[in-house]
């Protein structure tokens, strides 16, 4: 071998000859080193665990899908709750009666990083010198009665502390912690049945860099163990390996409810970004599959919601979903404002709301007052900003996992609109539609505004791509509908008029009146008096920086 200067178990400086190649991670093979007296340093004695359920002692192999291995493992964990008093207190006497042995839970190895999300499995080390006797005939640790999880049996290995301790802060801890115990050559953990096969794998992949499990399964317990003991190259190789398995909804949605030192993890983003997006794409339109939608738990409700990309009428609609999920799966109030101010009150983007339903939202029981203020307060401040600044604090936001600020591709365009009572009934309404937006409008489309308000009646914008009236060629339309209100009728004034590049002033572009019954609609049909094509040219005199900024102003004609 090369470099005899370097230390074989020296992480910093080991460097493999040709033959000994590393894997596809770049880090070096060690798997000569697996279980081999001549490199190791010490011996660890792993301590098997009887699991409290029947058939706890499978492994994950035996699982024949991911709800299976959902099913045991939510069985074990709640399980093991019911031991974990008792597990913890047994520990606490071997420390007391026999203080030549240190024993250290793993998350007693930095009290700074205490994380009990997976205490109800937590490991047991133990540094001691080697047993002399038979270890098969006192597999049971003396200090345990028969009121205590048994040890079912005990394996043995021969590991190399430098190689563990370069892999993960947990063995690094164990193997350094200054005590006279961490120089001892016997090295023990006790952890249960159902884990073995994942913590075998665990231990040959920190000497080769690689996984025999390939299953969706195998390969979550093994993320777990990682996670565990803090084996962070193993996490993200576990995490890489179930990214390029077929997505489900019911894998994607274990991905997410994993415990939280888990999806914390910066290895595990990848798979949970992944399983986010599976989700929001799948269920974009929420209201073709809202049954299913409905039924589905709180982790996929926020991915869904989360995303830019959901087909739904307007904002309103995100709210009034939300409060039906809420209601559902949560049917105690406490609960129910708890979950819409910590979690899904998140995933509505106020400022996009119509200003009806955001006076509804100060008036809705099932929000917190004061978050509901906030909120309300939030969205009519970003209304009232200039475009220009609008446009900012969507940029700003969209660099941040809140999104609120960033608008979605509603069916229904937001519109922004200024009321008048005196001396006259009048409002303006301002509507701005994307470059693309009206490029998807040919041959013919249409897109509609979120309704306003008009002396009591709901009245839209309709933007076309339409025949001319001659019939030869494409144009740009503009219309104004009102809304199905009875048989109530009365007379508009109305004005449409566009930006242009000129001098970025709005230019009126046509003016009438018209009597509007319930229902009824009125425009024209080429706004701006050209083709389709040179609408949408690159030097069209109506975008302005991609942006097509329209204006009504309605007045009720008394």
């Amino acid at each position: 071998m090369k470099y005899q200067n370097l230390d074989l178990f020296d992480p910093r400086t080991a460097v493999m000859d040709p033959e000994y190649s590393p894997t596809h991670t770049g880090e070096p093979d060690f798997a000569f080193a697996f279980d081999d007296v001549n490199f190791s340093d010490r011996i660890l004695r792993i301590e098997i665990l009887g699991d409290s359920i029947a058939g706890g002692s499978n492994s994950s192999g035996g699982c024949s899908s991911l709800a299976d291995w959902a099913r045991n493992r939510k069985r074990r964990r709640e399980d093991f709750r019911k031991e974990n008093d008792m597990y913890h207190s047994f520990a606490a006497l071997d420390i007391t009666a026999c203080p030549e042995d240190q024993v250290i839970c793993c998350n007693q190895i930095d009290s700074e990083d205490a994380d009990n999300e997976n205490q109800d499995e937590a490991v047991v080390a133990m540094i001691e010198e080697p047993n002399s006797g038979d270890e098969g005939a006192n597999s049971d640790d003396s200090t345990w009665n028969c009121d205590s999880p048994r040890v079912m049996r005990v394996k043995t290995l021969n590991i190399s502390s430098p190689i563990l301790a370069a892999k993960s802060p947990f063995f690094y801890k164990l193997f350094s912690n200054g005590m006279r115990e961490s120089e001892q050559r016997q090295v023990t953990l006790r952890i249960n049945a159902s884990e073995e096969a994942a913590l075998m794998e665990l231990l040959k992949f920190m000497y080769r860099n690689m996984l025999t499990t390939n299953t969706a399964p195998g390969l979550l317990d093994v993320l777990m163990a990682a996670d565990k003991f803090e084996v962070a190259s193993c996490m993200k190789y576990c995490s890489r390996l179930l990214c390029n398995l077929p997505m489900t909804p019911e894998s994607a949605l274990l991905y997410l409810e994993l415990p939280s030192s888990v999806l914390m993890a910066d290895a595990v983003r990848p798979l949970t970004d992944a399983a986010k997006q599976f989700l929001a794409a799948r269920y974009k339109d929420i209201t073709k599959f809202q049954e299913e939608v409905m039924k589905l738990p709180l982790a996929g409700i926020e991915a869904i919601l989360s995303s830019d990309d959901l087909q739904v009428a307007s904002e309103d609609a995100v709210y009034d979903f939300v409060l039906k999920w809420t209601r559902a799966h949560y049917p105690l109030i406490e609960e129910r404002r708890e979950i819409l101010s910590s979690r899904l009150g998140r995933c509505i983007r106020f400022p996009f709301m119509s200003c009806r339903k955001l006076r509804k939202v100060l008036a809705c029981n099932d929000f917190e007052h004061e978050f509901a203020s906030k909120l309300v307060l939030e969205a009519l401040f970003f209304k009232a900003e200039a475009p220009h600044r609008q446009r900012t604090q969507a940029a700003e936001e969209s660099a941040s996992t809140s999104r609120r600020f960033v608008e979605r591709a509603y069916k229904y365009r937001p519109v922004k609109v200024v009321e008048f009572e005196l001396p006259r009934q009048q409002c303006i309404v301002y509507l701005d539609l994307k470059r693309d937006e009206c490029a998807n409008l040919f041959p013919s489309g249409r897109v509609y505004s979120q309704a306003f308000h008009l002396g009591g009646q709901g009245f839209f914008l309709s933007a076309h791509c339409n025949m001319d009236q001659q019939s030869s060629f494409h144009c740009f339309g503009l219309f104004l509908g009102m809304q199905e209100k009875g048989s109530v009728s009365f007379t508009v004034d109305y004005e449409f008029a566009a930006r242009t590049t000129l001098a970025e002033e709005y230019v009126s572009k046509y003016k009438g009146n018209y009597t509007f019954t319930g229902g009824k609609a009125v425009g024209y049909r080429n706004l701006f008096a050209i083709p389709w094509t040179s609408f949408m040219a690159e030097d069209s005199l109506y975008f302005i920086k991609g942006v097509l900024h329209l204006r009504a102003e309605l007045t009720i004609r008394h």
